[in-house]
């Protein structure tokens, strides 16, 4: 090799050096100038924890699932049993649906081997829907159907799901069900799925528009296979619900205002621990929230309960100190009829009864 040569070749060598120095040290810059880097780090250091409490809970070795960066953002909405307060027992007058999900879902979710010999025809649904007006107990279901059958249980926002860089979302649909496989039994929790998963419009944009076609692809393509993967939605609107997404969810459960007896039972939860008079008119109180869901029965309850709080606050004027011993020695009364209808404890809870 001659001298001009070796001399071409070293000062190549010392450019492509210098390349790459300056290439490394422009990537390090930009790194510590991206608004996002310490939510990132955020985010795989909350999945990391989020993951190893999942495989402590579920008897299972961690180590042997591998992800990658976009699976540790969606394990970052991992939801674990012990972080769920409510099971079917908290759920009152809703007897009848928490039945069909024990049969429908919960026990082909836990026990797939059961009905090998049938195919796949009892199998878990791939996808369910809960429908009713606001506050009529559907996400709580979908608590209590998560604790009880000890699935990994994802919840999912349209904020998970959507990034400002274009493909980003859809490896990050990719990802969470990569991730639900990966970590099967899986159920996969979205709340008000009108609002993500809504009928396909020519005037979508256009990342929208993939956005749910890979959404469902993933759920139900042509790769998928025989996976313990189900897909929870939650809505107050089923009619603006994509058609090829209510295809998907095969078992569709109408959860509707409670019934008076279902107002009797909710009522017995939520006052169980409460004094009540001896003379307390279940029929009279049970007649007065007609109309009203669960939730604003609940309100009901605590807007009731107030009036004798507020008696003692009467008496003994702001001494919080003193309402407190009054309280922890019994010194608030029982709970009367009157507290939720003569003192109209259910003003502004009522709503329109179709």
């Amino acid at each position: 090799m001659n001298p001009s040569t070796k001399s071409a070749i070293k000062e190549i060598a010392v450019y492509a050096l210098a390349f790459g120095c300056s290439w490394y040290a422009a990537r390090k810059l930009l790194s510590s100038l991206d608004p996002y880097r310490q939510k990132r780090q955020d985010t795989v250091s909350k999945s990391r924890k989020k993951l190893d409490n999942w495989a402590e809970e579920h008897v299972r070795e961690i180590e042997t699932v591998e992800l990658d960066e976009y699976e540790q953002m969606v394990a970052s909405q991992l939801v674990l049993p012990s972080e769920i307060n409510v099971a079917f027992d908290d759920i009152a007058g809703m007897d009848e649906h928490v039945n069909h999900l024990f049969q429908d879902v919960l026990f082909p979710l836990k026990y797939p081997e059961v009905f090998n010999t049938h195919g796949d025809l009892l199998s878990s649904p791939k996808g369910l829907l809960l429908y009713g007006p606001p506050g009529c107990g559907k996400t709580m279901l979908a608590k209590a159907l998560a604790k009880q059958s000890n699935a990994t249980f994802i919840n999912v926002s349209v904020g998970l799901l959507t990034d400002k860089w274009f493909g980003e979302s859809n490896k990050l649909v990719d990802a969470l069900f990569s991730l639900a496989r990966k970590l099967e039994p899986s159920i996969i929790f979205i709340d008000e799925i009108d609002s993500f998963l809504r009928q396909r419009q020519r005037t979508d944009h256009e990342a929208m528009a993939q956005i749910k076609a890979e959404f469902m692809s993933m759920w139900d393509g042509l790769l998928t296979g025989d996976t313990r993967v189900l897909v929870l939605g939650a809505t107050n609107r089923p009619g603006d619900i994509d058609e090829a997404i209510r295809r998907r969810m095969p078992k569709v459960y109408s959860i509707p205002l409670p019934t008076a007896s279902q107002r009797r039972k909710i009522l017995d939860l939520y006052l169980k621990s409460v004094k009540l008079d001896e003379n307390f008119d279940w029929n009279a109180v049970v007649a007065s929230t007609a109309g009203l869901s669960g939730s604003y029965i609940k309100e009901a309850c605590r807007s009731a309960l107030s009036v004798p709080r507020r008696e003692l606050f009467a008496t003994f004027g702001n001494d919080l100190d003193r309402i407190k011993t009054e309280i922890d020695n019994g010194g608030l009364r029982p709970l009367k009829t009157e507290d939720f209808i003569a003192h109209n404890s259910l003003e502004g809870l009522s709503i329109d009864v179709e």
